[in-house]
């Protein structure tokens, strides 16, 4: 899914927006279920901001309000399914898919009913 700026808000904020809401502390076990690859996940918010003002630098591509900041995946398991830790692999496995030509973060939430992942 992708992510958008939104109405009234900076690419700044957008991005810190969602980082803020997935590596929630009271959701990823006090941030024990974030991994994170060729970026730190303390500071991705600012890290994926710097990529996104590299980029429009090298190509002097500018899009405006539709513009894609960055994207998501969730990943959901039954109930009962699955550790914590094994979702967090997994979830991980999955966003190496992009043969490591981008930086993301794994955000495990264990405060539902079932283990879900967010990849950003």
């Amino acid at each position: 899914m992708s992510l958008h700026t939104g109405k009234g808000r900076t690419t700044g904020k957008a991005i810190s927006d969602i980082i803020d809401y997935v590596e929630n502390p009271e959701k990823t076990d006090g941030g024990r279920l974030i991994s994170s690859y060729q970026c730190d996940s303390r500071i991705a918010d600012a890290e994926f901001l710097l990529s996104k003002r590299q980029y429009q630098a090298k190509t002097g591509r500018r899009r405006g309000a539709d513009d894609v900041i960055a994207y998501t995946i969730r990943q959901s398991f039954v109930p009962g399914e699955i550790t914590p830790e094994e979702a967090n692999r997994l979830g991980y496995g999955l966003a190496r898919s992009t043969k490591g030509k981008h930086a993301f973060i794994v955000c495990t939430h264990v405060d539902k009913a079932h283990i879900h992942n967010h990849i950003i």
